[in-house]
């Protein structure tokens, strides 16, 4: 991760373009194949403090849907020694690479302070110099030392938001006019009294007494038209939550029957099929279940398949009968049927 964010952070250094965190995000990701978050780079601060200087900007160009210059973008500027002569400082490939194995060292520094606190928890201890030390110890596994701890990230500042009339009023009270002190009251007053709007004022009275009667779109002209998506939002919500409380309270034995039933329509386009392919009026159940596995996508044994076949027996008598003789039981469809109509009544 710090090798590929070393390097696209330094193509956008050295063509004097800041480098963001949403600008380079992408391109890590694109290199390493993997997942590239903040916390990431706070791990990169944590083993290599010196390597970048982060700070929170504002009015950066950016790219990215959804994200304004006016907001808040962590940058992320390299830490270089200068140059003799005051040449403009670059990450050209040899620092890039000094760079790299100063990153190197200070991991396998981390590493070895896991491998000393395992030393010194073995009985008896045991205290090894390490200019000495070639490899771990035995019993010291590499992969289960812990995660970096992320160093904390400059954040945006905290912005204070308004989202009434009255927080308006109160912030804004000394540079208005009292015009304008007096228009936002009257709106305050008028959003906290929804159901008693007052008629306007350059309203004759002829219109006033009419006002009632005035047809529905008229009537509710004010009303907060978001107020029925909320309402029926929150009832979705809440049916899913008692859907999700439910299968997650379902025992096993309740919850083999509907996943048969979820399955029939599947398996009355494919037993049509079968019926189709074999051309034949009636199937003997063992080869209409062993042809039905071979062909349905769902895996399933041709036990299990023959309870899905009387299921279906079971609730479309007069598309699929089932006749028993001394030594088999046969399977006879009805083609002529409507598959359409037969997959959408399973369906309810």
């Amino acid at each position: 991760m710090f090798r590929s964010m070393d390097t696209i952070v330094g193509m956008l250094h050295n063509r004097s373009e800041t480098p963001t965190f949403a600008k380079v995000q992408q391109g890590i990701q694109d290199m390493i194949r993997r997942c590239f978050e903040e916390c990431n780079v706070g791990q990169i601060k944590t083993v290599y403090p010196a390597s970048y200087h982060f700070r929170q900007e504002r009015g950066v160009p950016t790219f990215k849907d959804g994200m304004k210059r006016s907001d808040y973008q962590l940058t992320i500027e390299p830490l270089l020694e200068q140059e003799g002569g005051g040449a403009a400082r670059k990450l050209t490939a040899s620092r890039l690479l000094q760079r790299r194995q100063i990153f190197s060292q200070k991991v396998v520094e981390l590493v070895k302070q896991h491998h000393r606190s395992s030393l010194a928890a073995l009985n008896p201890h045991m205290v090894v110099p390490e200019d000495q030390l070639t490899r771990w110890h035995p019993r010291f596994n590499v992969d289960e030392v812990p995660d970096i701890e992320p160093a904390v990230l400059p954040q945006p500042p905290a912005m204070e938001k308004v989202s009434t009339a009255q927080e308006v009023l109160a912030l804004a009270c000394s540079l208005m006019s009292p015009m304008m002190e007096k228009a936002l009251r009257q709106l305050a007053l008028r959003s906290a009294e929804p159901s008693s709007p007052a008629p306007p004022a350059w309203c004759p009275p002829s219109q006033r007494c009419r006002l009632p009667h005035q047809p529905p779109c008229l009537a509710l002209k004010g009303v907060f038209q978001v107020l029925p998506e909320r309402v029926r939002a929150k009832e979705a919500q809440k049916q899913l939550a008692q859907k999700q409380l439910a299968q997650m309270t379902w025992r096993p034995e309740q919850e083999q029957p509907l996943q048969c039933l979820e399955r029939l329509p599947e398996l009355a386009r494919v037993l049509r099929s079968v019926f189709l392919s074999e051309r034949k009026p009636a199937l003997s159940l063992e080869v209409a279940c062993a042809r039905m596995v071979g062909s349905c996508c769902t895996a399933m044994s041709p036990r299990e398949m023959e309870k899905h076949l009387l299921l279906l027996a079971e609730l479309l008598p007069d598309w699929l009968r089932l006749h028993r003789n001394r030594t088999d039981t046969y399977v006879k469809l009805d083609k002529a049927a409507d598959l359409a109509s037969i997959t959408a009544c399973l369906d309810t």
